[in-house]
């Protein structure tokens, strides 16, 4: 770890990925219910939208994202984040950033903590993810072509890379209760392990 607060021997900082509508969301709830505290990159991008003040549409979280890449660099989102997630570590030995999207960020948080950082990658059939986005009804979904859009810029911060290289991976092509099971049995292997 080379800035921030150093973690005691227990403490770990978890990131997860997913492509768009694969899960991480309902990743992060369970682990959330279990009182480990949760930083949504995702929430950034809302947040400075609403900021801004325009108006939400599908693709203008993306178009966000995308500008603050451009103007502050790959990593933006993750050197924002890193203080809040050393603040959180001070009084809890789990945090989820949830919505990890490009390798930039990884690279900031593996330098963050080291060894006590490891990624969640949630996997999930396209056509199960493209549906279960136009049930979720979120104003940054739309329709196929947006859904296309926003993976292909995705894949483009490096997605599919950090889905390939997680240290853990969970599938998600069953119903919810199967999702929260799998992240259940993952939680309680870590805090055995």
């Amino acid at each position: 770890m080379s800035e921030g607060r150093r973690p005691s021997f227990m403490a770990r900082v978890f990131a997860v990925c997913g492509m768009p509508g694969s899960g991480k969301g309902e990743f992060a709830a369970v682990l959330a219910q279990t009182g480990i505290p949760v930083v949504s990159m995702g929430d950034m991008i809302r947040a400075e939208v609403r900021r801004q003040g325009l108006v939400e549409s599908p693709n203008i979280f993306g178009e966000v994202a995308a500008a603050l890449r451009q103007e502050f660099g790959e990593n933006v989102l993750a050197v924002r984040l890193c203080d809040e997630v050393d603040l959180l570590l001070n009084d809890h030995d789990i945090v989820l950033i949830e919505g990890l999207r490009g390798t930039a960020e990884d690279e900031v948080f593996s330098n963050r903590w080291g060894e006590a950082y490891q990624t969640v990658a949630i996997v999930t059939d396209a056509e199960l993810r493209f549906s279960r986005i136009q049930q979720r009804g979120r104003s940054e979904d739309g329709d196929r072509a947006a859904f296309e859009a926003r993976n292909e810029r995705e894949r483009g911060w490096g997605l599919d890379q950090l889905i390939e290289q997680a240290n853990v991976v969970l599938h998600n092509d069953e119903d919810l209760n199967d999702l929260q099971e799998r992240c259940s049995s993952w939680l309680i292997g870590l805090k055995e392990a």
